[in-house]
């Protein structure tokens, strides 16, 4: 039986996509190499998971496809789908919502609608921590509303999650949301802030400070989040009725195969101290250019990752490593000094 792993030339899925081909899995990846962003990029990390012949397999497609995507399901026997495929990005979201309801809520029924069709045994898909939008307390828990999306993204994210609750509990889907918090690593993408502050730093160019560098985030590895997607998929211990969680998203009798699982670092960092230890790694000292909040910007994210602990979730990266590393990654793969 093969996992199907969606957005798989994208950052998240990519990563993934390639830790779990290590692990001997059979990767089916699909995405549609859209040019939201260097379309040359998601090229170059599929052409190191295209060195995996034995374990990998790549379509080049959207799941706005439905006929394709349908059929690649059903030909390989897919038995877990990892669904990272969307249209990211807040700020994008705001001129173009309508790549937000093609790819993030489209896209998503018709992925779902195979899973069911083709009895796909569990659905593990990408949400978000802007789900949660403006929510004053902190740290953020599956608990909490996330029912006030202050941007479409966010909106589209939410919608995901409440149409997989409704096919777990009428077909008995085993699906799993996990909301993200500001991932970073090499092979980042480049609309990301850790990705265009070191470039510009590099270049001796200003760097756009927002929220007048008062931002709090919750800064998650990659590493640490490709650990989480894998127990996820893999955790027999999931939906069992011993395993309880604090939240009312999740009920336990047996009914609905539904969890949603915050996935994170559970520390925070100011936006300020972060860019002093990009300063620091490159030993460049940044133009700084700051400005207001923008629209759609959630001000503060804090994890609370006690649920997906309890599966044995353990983040270890700090940021002070993570640039590091994403640095080392940065001037390797645009070769410079």
């Amino acid at each position: 039986m093969g996992i199907l792993i969606t957005g798989a030339a994208g950052f998240i899925g990519f990563h993934t996509a390639l830790s779990l081909i290590k692990k001997k899995k059979k990767i089916i990846g699909i995405d549609n190499l859209n040019n939201y962003y260097n379309i040359r990029l998601k090229k170059n990390r599929l052409k190191i998971l295209n060195k995996y012949k034995n374990n990998f397999k790549f379509f080049k497609i959207d799941l706005s496809e439905n006929k394709k995507l349908r059929k690649i399901i059903r030909e390989n026997k897919i038995d877990k789908v990892i669904n990272l495929a969307a249209q990211a990005g807040v700020r994008y979201s705001l001129n173009n919502p309508r790549d937000y309801l093609n790819s993030n809520i489209i896209g998503f029924f018709n992925l779902i609608e195979a899973c069911k069709d083709y009895r796909v045994k569990r659905l593990i898909f990408a949400s978000t921590s802007s789900v949660y939008g403006n929510n004053i307390e902190i740290p953020f828990k599956e608990i909490h509303t996330a029912d006030h999306p202050i941007q479409f993204y966010a909106a589209t994210k939410r919608s995901n999650e409440l149409i997989a609750h409704a096919y777990s509990s009428l077909y008995k889907i085993e699906t799993v949301g996990l909301r993200f918090f500001t991932v970073y690593g090499p092979w980042g993408r480049p609309d990301m802030a850790l990705f265009k502050f070191v470039k510009n730093i590099i270049k001796k160019k200003k760097i756009e400070i927002y929220n007048f560098g008062n931002h709090l985030r919750d800064f998650t590895y990659i590493d640490d989040i490709v650990d989480g997607i894998f127990i996820v998929t893999f955790s027999k211990k999931i939906f069992t009725k011993k395993f309880r969680l604090n939240t009312n998203l999740t009920p336990d009798r047996g009914i609905c195969k539904f969890k949603i699982f915050n996935i994170g670092s559970g520390k925070q960092t100011n936006l300020r101290k972060y860019i002093k230890i990009i300063e620091k790694e490159l030993k460049i000292k940044a133009i700084k250019k700051y400005l207001p909040l923008q629209k759609g910007d959630i001000q503060e994210t804090l994890s609370n990752i006690k649920n997906l602990k309890k599966l044995g979730y353990n983040p270890k990266i700090d940021p002070e490593n993570g640039i590091k590393k994403f640095v080392k990654w940065y001037k390797e793969y645009y070769k410079i000094k």
